[in-house]
């Protein structure tokens, strides 16, 4: 992937990149299924008409949760068009309503307008090139209301070239309470077997 320039995070070719990814099947960090960390915090949410925004979403196993669990306000954006139309067929087989509760877009997060409650993060900080953290970290503040949460996974460990890329719970903590209050930051105990040791869990709030 090639590294943008960190103070305009568009790169034309980004979407190429991960549309070639579906394409091709190139989706390894795929669970298949809802992240037990993210289900554990979804389930202890207590306002199901909050607004919800799943960016990077993916497959959006945590979106389909939402939905069974009565969350009646979800958006799920992917720059990767593969990826949504993949998401909606599922969602079309599982669910008659769902377009009642649950907004589909294709396109960049970071031209991505809104007003959100909570934003859950699985899989996507890593996704980004590093140098794209600091706008990853201003936009997520701009999209959450006033006490507003980002919460969710990030890796607490080093990769080999990326995507994925790692990172490690002091960085984390550098970055985010420049902006956020930091509210969890901690090693996460209830991760997919795969991922288990690896991982922290997050609550960043506005």
């Amino acid at each position: 992937m090639e590294n943008p320039n960190p103070q305009n995070p568009q790169n034309p070719g980004l979407d190429n990149v991960w549309e070639f990814r579906w394409q091709n099947n190139q989706t390894g960090w795929d669970l298949g299924a809802v992240s037990p960390p993210l289900a554990a915090y979804i389930d202890q949410w207590q306002n199901l008409d909050a607004a919800v925004l799943i960016p990077g979403c993916g497959n959006a196993y945590e979106a389909e949760y939402l939905l069974k669990r009565g969350f009646t306000n979800v958006t799920v954006i992917d720059i990767a068009p593969s990826a949504v139309v993949c998401l909606r067929d599922r969602l079309d087989a599982d669910f008659s309503d769902w377009h009642k509760h649950l907004t589909l877009v294709t396109g960049d997060f970071f031209k991505h307008e809104g007003a959100y409650d909570l934003i859950l993060e699985q899989t996507f900080f890593c996704a980004l090139d590093p140098s794209w953290r600091p706008a990853y970290a201003q936009h997520m503040f701009a999209l959450l209301k006033p006490g507003g949460k980002l919460a969710g996974v990030m890796f607490d460990r080093d990769f080999e070239g990326g995507p994925p890329y790692g990172g490690c719970a002091t960085d984390y903590k550098v970055l985010f309470e420049k902006i956020f209050k930091v509210k969890i930051l901690e090693p996460c105990h209830n991760s997919a077997t795969p991922r288990h040791g690896s991982e922290v869990f997050v609550v960043f709030e506005k």
